[in-house]
């Protein structure tokens, strides 16, 4: 909370406390998110980190993470973002969900995750670590919110069964330069299992993923680093295109 007061970033928590689990890094988070409520803040929804091999590999982990999204983080599509709000950002493309009904775990599956949702729509999020340098482990970025920063919607919206979210191919793009690609399986082989693999685990805290609540559905590509001036785009096969700007 400090760090994010300061802009400046703190030594992991890993390294004062080694044996950190991650139940407790969850529960740290949750102190965190609970404090921002009572300051007025509105939880908008959820976001998936970790969906990637590579990244859970870097980690040493097996599965995903997950994170808070509050109302103060979105930004308009093409909207401006102040890189001196921010400590170390990177953008990434993802795909969002929209929520029509609560989706309570265990035992959800891709299906139900199909059937709670009103609609998908392209996304970029803006994650950014109180770690100084990014150096984190596993249950560093869960105390930190799963590296949330700010998050960016698209304007057009597609139900579920309209689009073949695992090939739904994505462009991302800093100042009209080409960064990479993804598609729609870079998640876990399936934006919706991700979701799904949500709110199982949050059943394990007993919290249900509620209905107009929105998912961010985990990376399709590698992060790009964000400075002052920076503009990114991720142009969507079907969910069109989302933008911000840093200044």
């Amino acid at each position: 909370m400090n760090a994010e007061k300061t802009r400046k970033g703190v030594s992991p928590l890993t390294n004062m406390n080694p044996d950190l689990t991650v139940k407790e890094a969850y529960n740290i988070q949750m102190d965190n998110i609970q404090v921002k409520l009572e300051n007025g803040e509105t939880i908008s929804g959820k976001k998936i980190g970790l969906t990637s091999l590579a990244m859970q590999q870097l980690l040493g982990v097996d599965e995903p993470d997950y994170g808070h999204l509050l109302q103060s983080m979105e930004v308009k599509n093409g909207g401006v973002v102040s890189r001196r709000q921010l400590l170390e950002p990177k953008v990434e493309g993802e795909i969002a969900f929209f929520l029509k009904k609560d989706l309570t775990g265990p035992n959800v599956t891709v299906e139900d995750v199909l059937d709670a949702t009103g609609y998908v729509v392209a996304a970029l999020e803006v994650v950014d670590s109180r770690v100084a340098g990014w150096k984190i482990k596993l249950c560093d970025t869960i105390a930190d919110n799963a590296s949330s920063g700010l998050y960016v919607l698209g304007d057009k919206k597609i139900q579920p069964h309209q689009i073949n979210l695992k090939e739904e191919k994505m462009s991302f793009y800093k100042n009209q330069q080409l960064m990479n690609k993804g598609v729609g399986k870079a998640a876990l082989g399936d934006p919706a299992y991700c979701v799904a693999w949500l709110a199982n685990k949050l059943s394990e805290f007993g919290i249900t993923l509620k209905a107009n609540e929105v998912i961010l559905s985990g990376a399709l590509s590698a992060a790009v680093n964000a400075e002052e001036g920076d503009e990114f785009v991720a142009k969507f096969q079907t969910l069109g295109e989302v933008k911000v700007n840093f200044e």
